[in-house]
């Protein structure tokens, strides 16, 4: 199996504004080394908005149609979320963007109440398992990082991604949660934040990080900057640890309804 390359993405977002971050970001990936995916936070072309009517997307829009043609360009996966209309609904939708121009997408489950997001969005019922170079990939949005059971390796996979507007004010909950979620999966974690204020002043210091199954920290951006990181993630180490060190024999099974 391949090692992976991995480019997180920590910036600053323009409030509702697409065009001007499409702009913002297409300038900051013409810095990046060669990668083979590419991850975004979440709503990275209009920040954590509520107004979904105005802002949402068809599935052939102009902020997907530029993930296609980065995603071609960089010869890499590109992965972050944007606010999508489907038929009378309105998703919070982490699209998985290939350079083949195929594409899979994961609507976020769980919706930050404290934020009226359940009341402005639709909840996805699925999560949502990729391979990229034989590897299995789990991406999640935000939220979804409170909730264990969601998150579980039921799937066995190998790299756990959570892309988010995770504020500053509960930021220690943020870290100690993504360190929880690579120990107990025995899994890599990235987890991709922003930073910056947004349009209801609302602080955001990001705090990005990169977690080994051991739970041991591989990189941390810095707080309050923007960064771009590109890491390599080892299969051998992955594998060698779990078979070491089988945990996942003596889980408690379960089953979501």
């Amino acid at each position: 199996m391949l090692d992976l390359n991995i480019t997180l993405l920590q910036t600053t977002l323009h409030w509702e504004n697409p065009s001007a971050n499409r702009i913002h970001i297409n300038a900051l990936l013409d810095n990046i080394e060669a990668t083979d995916l590419i991850v975004l936070p979440e709503m990275f072309n209009t920040g954590f908005s509520m107004d979904s009517k105005k802002l949402a997307e068809e599935m052939d829009g102009s902020t997907i149609q530029w993930m296609l043609e980065q995603a071609k360009k960089r010869k890499a996966v590109i992965t972050g979320s944007l606010i999508v209309k489907e038929g009378e609904s309105y998703f919070n939708r982490l699209i998985w963007m290939r350079p083949n121009g195929t594409s899979e997408w994961y609507d976020k489950k769980h919706l930050f109440r404290m934020a009226n997001e359940d009341t402005h969005f639709a909840s996805g019922k699925s999560k949502l398992i990729v391979e990229l170079k034989g590897w299995k990939i789990c991406p999640l949005i935000c939220y979804d990082l409170r909730f264990p059971v969601w998150s579980r390796n039921v799937e066995k996979f190998d790299l756990l991604l959570y892309v988010a507007n995770w504020p500053e004010a509960r930021i220690s909950a943020w870290e100690k949660l993504i360190y929880a979620r690579a120990i107990e999966n025995q899994c890599y974690v990235a987890a991709v934040n922003r930073i910056g204020t947004d349009g209801k002043d609302i602080q955001y210091s990001g705090n990005s990080v990169f977690i080994d199954p051991k739970g041991e920290l591989i990189w941390k951006a810095k707080d309050h900057k923007e960064e771009i990181k590109t890491l390599e993630i080892s299969w051998d180490n992955l594998t060698a640890f779990r078979k070491k060190f089988p945990v996942a024999l003596d889980a408690d099974s379960f089953k979501l309804t």
